[in-house]
């Protein structure tokens, strides 16, 4: 991953991922939990309004496969 990950809001990063195929699993509190139909899981943090970290957006694209190509289209 050597493209800049841009910034993004937890209602930005969940909308790519439903684009992708994943569905909510469960919230509890904050935290959502996504996962895929090939078995791809990852959590996002919900506060409204608030940019995540680039090092928590990164952990997320990890998690869930994608590129930062995937994540600004």
């Amino acid at each position: 991953m050597n493209a800049r990950v841009p910034g993004l809001t937890a209602q930005e990063i969940l909308a790519v991922l439903r684009r992708h195929g994943f569905e909510q699993v469960r919230q509890s509190g904050s935290p959502i939990v996504l996962r895929h139909l090939d078995g791809r899981r990852t959590t996002v943090p919900l506060h409204k309004g608030r940019t995540l970290g680039r090092g928590l957006l990164r952990r997320i694209m990890k998690d869930a496969n994608l590129t930062p190509e995937d994540v600004t289209r």
